[in-house]
């Protein structure tokens, strides 16, 4: 490990801090997680160890550069051995009072912060500063979506407390680390990212529930129609590039007939009422039967179109 790594500071050892440390690790930043238990910590271990078999088993990287990112990763019990970290990633449970008492941890140990970077999904950066008093300004909202070291895109979202050039500050350093930072100009529930795919989900509950088609039809129509486009290019790349005036017909055609439902449909809460969970319910049904499904298989199609967009370069030594 080079002597003048910069330092990233990891609180958490869930499947986002493990995955973090691997993404920091894998560009050559000396990574400290913080762990509450021994358990905790050989879990973690052993979540990172895998994320870097996966790049191996695919030929992305070579046996050796694994052993040498992991030389960047140290998993610690003390937040004083985060002393030289210059951000670090808040990646605990979704309670408020929980990532406070991180916070006051941070400021009692870690001298040289310039950003702490929150990866809650629901609490807006104003709930989170009221938790610190030195850093209060340095504390953002970076929300990832899962595994963060696989999908690029980061959602960063700073309050009005938020001292000028922090949220600057992070966008750099997830550029460097070959992520797709978006900065939002407010917070929202769901950010960017949720809403557009839960205004999605709303609509293909509704297709199914008005009994014009099945689930599978659903998806197979966002497999093999739209979906893959928006890989290669954008919505308001797509529309605008057809043209305002078509698009608006369109838009007074349809809108009157989309759900704007507030509850989820009868038929969902029927599958729920009968233990129909999904794929890790004991029924192993939902929507769909999971028995006999090759969960391994399911993995590699779900993480597939994210290994195309792998390009890291890896520590040398």
């Amino acid at each position: 490990m080079k002597e003048d790594a910069r330092t990233i500071g990891i609180v958490g050892t869930g499947m986002i801090a493990c995955s973090m440390a691997t993404l920091a690790a894998g560009h050559g930043f000396k990574c400290v997680v913080f762990a509450r238990s021994e358990g905790s910590k050989a879990r973690c271990n052993e979540e990172i160890n895998k994320f870097f078999d996966q790049m191996v088993d695919r030929g992305l990287i070579r046996p050796e550069q694994k052993d040498v990112a992991l030389s960047y990763i140290s998993i610690t019990f003390e937040y004083g051995d985060m002393k030289e970290a210059e951000v670090v990633f808040e990646s605990v449970i979704e309670k408020a009072e929980v990532k406070y008492e991180v916070y006051k941890n941070i400021e009692d140990n870690c001298p040289n912060v310039k950003a702490i970077c929150s990866v809650s999904s629901s609490i807006v950066p104003e709930e989170l500063a009221k938790g610190a008093s030195k850093y209060g300004d340095r504390i953002v909202v970076t929300h990832p979506f899962n595994p963060p070291h696989l999908v690029p895109l980061f959602e960063l979202c700073g309050s009005d407390r938020t001292a000028e050039g922090v949220t600057d500050y992070v966008m750099k350093l997830l550029e460097e680390l070959d992520r797709k930072p978006v900065l939002l100009n407010k917070p929202t529930p769901g950010f960017i990212g949720n809403r557009l795919q839960f205004a999605l989900w709303r609509e293909a509950l509704a297709l199914v529930e008005e009994g014009i088609c099945g689930p599978r039809e659903v998806d197979a129509v966002l497999e093999y129609s739209f979906c893959p486009r928006y890989t290669s290019i954008g919505i308001y790349e797509h529309f605008d590039n057809g043209g305002l005036e078509l698009n608006a017909a369109a838009c007074r055609n349809i809108w009157p007939i989309l759900s704007n439902a507030t509850e989820i449909p009868p038929f969902m809460s029927d599958l729920m009422k009968e233990g129909k969970m999904g794929s890790k319910s004991p029924s192993k049904t939902g929507f769909y039967d999971w028995n006999g499904v090759d969960m391994d298989a399911y993995a590699d199609r779900v993480s597939a179109p994210y290994w195309k967009m792998f390009d890291w370069e890896f520590p040398k030594e």
